[in-house]
């Protein structure tokens, strides 16, 4: 059964929530790429819109927009997500990384509420 983390940004509050999914809900998830506007019924946010900006897999690697698959990929990067240069400005290096599609290896997901709903969030998902 895949079962994912989700760090859930609300930009109107600037406050930043961790809802875990599992179940049915985790399984509409799946091939759901970045960029992708999803109903929040499936993080147990029922009127509100989500919007899936990136994640990692268990290993830690980034997910990047311009990758199209649900593999793990060697790219050549310059400075962005993913590789920060230490030695000179314009440096590129091979770097894994994990494609736009969110499949069952990945294990966290960042997504952010475009609309809202009738209720607040701390009061649907039980935080203090």
């Amino acid at each position: 059964m895949v079962e994912f983390k989700v760090d859930l940004a609300n930009p109107s509050e600037g406050k930043t929530y961790k809802i875990t999914v599992s179940g049915q809900h985790a399984n509409v998830l799946v091939r759901k790429k970045l960029g992708d506007e999803v109903d929040g019924m499936f993080f147990g946010l029922p009127g509100y819109k989500v919007k899936i900006t990136g994640g990692s897999d268990r290993e830690g690697f980034p997910m990047r927009k311009d990758i199209h698959s649900s593999t793990r990929k060697r790219v050549l990067l310059s400075e962005s997500r993913g590789f920060h240069p230490e030695k000179y400005p314009g440096q590129r290096r091979k770097k894994s990384a994990r494609g736009n599609e969110i499949s069952a290896e990945i294990v966290q997901i960042n997504a952010k509420v475009i609309q809202t709903g009738p209720k607040a969030i701390p009061d649907l998902i039980g935080a203090k």
